[in-house]
């Protein structure tokens, strides 16, 4: 059976297996969990010692604690990223074993928070570093023979990014054979024609 929340496909069998674990406490400590695991999200620290209280009467060991929060995360980032609605995300949980009980209360917090997530989401997804210089050269190497005969060339790329997350200066060298630098070369103008095809 297919998921838009999971992006039109199965659902993964480790979520199933920890919606029967989500079952075990309450509607009301559901929701609370929710929350918490929303604040994690959006960028604030989750508190794991309310977390424990919340999960304590359900007698949660450290792992059940863990795979509640991951599978929350994966319902609540998955359903940003797919853009499904709160209902259709409350009538596929509850296919899936969910009581209802505990789907309004889930549904309740991600659609206070669908919109602010999914911009946070959207801030942090393709974080590319910037390419800040780009120097080659071409090397001969020469045999060992008698002869002196001249190899295939090599050349050898030197990269200078400028790191998405740290915004360091990254230098990467790369050394290609003739015919690979070609395919390189090719491949790069496609993909600049493309580029400049979509603007």
């Amino acid at each position: 059976m297919r998921f838009r929340f999971c992006g039109d496909l199965d659902c993964p069998d480790w979520v199933l297996a920890e919606i029967s674990t989500l079952a075990k406490i309450s509607s009301v400590k559901m929701k609370l969990l929710c929350v918490q695991v929303l604040k994690d999200l959006l960028g604030e620290a989750i508190d794991y010692d309310k977390v424990s209280k919340l999960t304590a009467d359900a007698k949660f060991e450290s792992g059940d604690i863990k795979a509640s929060v991951a599978v929350l995360t994966f319902i609540f980032t998955s359903a940003a990223k797919h853009d499904v609605d709160s209902e259709s995300l409350s009538s596929e949980l509850q296919q899936l074993g969910l009581p209802k009980e505990h789907t309004t209360g889930l549904c309740k917090s991600y659609e206070d928070k669908h919109i602010a997530l999914q911009e946070k989401l959207r801030e942090s997804s393709l974080r590319l570093g910037r390419l800040e210089a780009v120097s080659w050269r071409v090397d001969y190497t020469l045999s060992s023979s008698e002869l002196q005969e001249v190899n295939e060339p090599t050349v050898q790329l030197c990269l200078q990014t400028e790191g998405a997350e740290t915004g360091n200066t990254e230098t990467t060298i790369v050394s290609v054979s003739a015919d690979k630098f070609r395919v390189l070369l090719t491949e790069l103008k496609q993909a600049q024609a493309m580029m400049n095809a979509l603007q």
